[in-house]
């Protein structure tokens, strides 16, 4: 049985490689439960085809399209705007048509957030945080941290230039302060939350670890964006030491709740999303 899609109805997510992306089977159960005519795609592009790729998906007339690795940064140039928090970020992740072009936005740090302050609640404005990392997903999280409110951030990277560079891009922003990995390992017992941004853990490298589990404060929130492990090694020995963990699911499903919305103007059913992606990666 064969069915004919309406421009407006089609969405999709480009990157490289990208058929790994869960992301379409989020957004098209959640079209199908909405009852609504959509479908989303995976576009894999390879990077020398990028700017094709973009003008292909305006030609199309798309309403929308996701945007991962390795394309968050260079796809801003060939785009008509870009939300403010995705130009402080200089990283986008949610691209909208809109009445005044093509819009982008970073949908990565807000996503996150919200899955954290189910662990910490109002607690979140006063924590010590150590973020370890200092890439695009770092860029985000950080920015969205401080949007809400936090007043002690700590970014450690392990060139360490790249986490002075990030803090100067983020000046703005009170209350982050770039360390050596030497120096912030030596204050790990102080964090209240420590976030690994890095791909450190991911399969099929599993074995290793972002950061120490020696010497964690009592209490301490472990959370990492990664979710293929659903539980990395280092979400494991920290829980083991004390910890209390968040894995990278929250922010998968966070993200894409809030780009379904700036979409469709839907508020999408998140626990459903959540359910869906856990499903398939055997998770409860």
């Amino acid at each position: 049985m064969s069915c004919l899609l309406h421009a407006e109805s089609l969405y999709g997510v480009i990157g490289h490689p990208v058929g790994h992306s869960l992301s379409p089977l989020m957004h098209n159960d959640q079209f199908q439960h909405q009852g609504m005519p959509s479908f989303y795609h995976a576009f894999d592009v390879l990077p020398q085809h990028l700017e094709e790729a973009v003008q292909g998906l305006k030609a199309l007339g798309v309403s929308g399209f996701n945007v991962t690795v390795p394309h968050k940064i260079e796809v801003m140039q060939y785009l008509d705007g870009l939300d403010e928090e995705a130009r402080l970020i200089g990283a986008v992740n949610t691209v909208v048509n809109e009445e005044n072009g093509w819009i982008g936005y970073n949908t990565d740090g807000e996503g996150y957030v919200q899955s954290l302050l189910t662990k910490t609640g109002d607690m979140l404005r006063d924590a010590d945080i150590l973020v370890i990392g200092a890439g695009g997903a770092a860029r985000a999280v950080i920015s969205a941290l401080t949007g809400h409110g936090a007043k002690r951030v700590t970014l450690t990277n392990r060139t360490f230039s790249k986490a002075e560079a990030l803090q100067e891009r983020l000046a703005e922003r009170a209350g982050i302060r770039a360390l050596p990995t030497e120096e912030a390992e030596k204050e790990t017992s102080s964090f209240d939350i420590i976030i690994n941004t890095t791909s450190v853990g991911m399969s099929p490298h599993t074995e290793n670890m972002p950061w120490p589990v020696e010497n964690l404060k009592p209490g301490c929130i472990c959370s990492d964006l990664i979710y293929n492990p659903l539980k990395t090694k280092w979400l494991q020995e920290a829980q083991k030491a004390g910890a209390d963990i968040l894995n990278g699911t929250g922010m998968f499903v966070g993200q894409g709740a809030i780009a379904f919305q700036k979409w469709t103007g839907i508020h999408p059913d998140t626990e459903r999303m959540h359910d869906v992606v856990m499903k398939q990666l055997g998770g409860n």
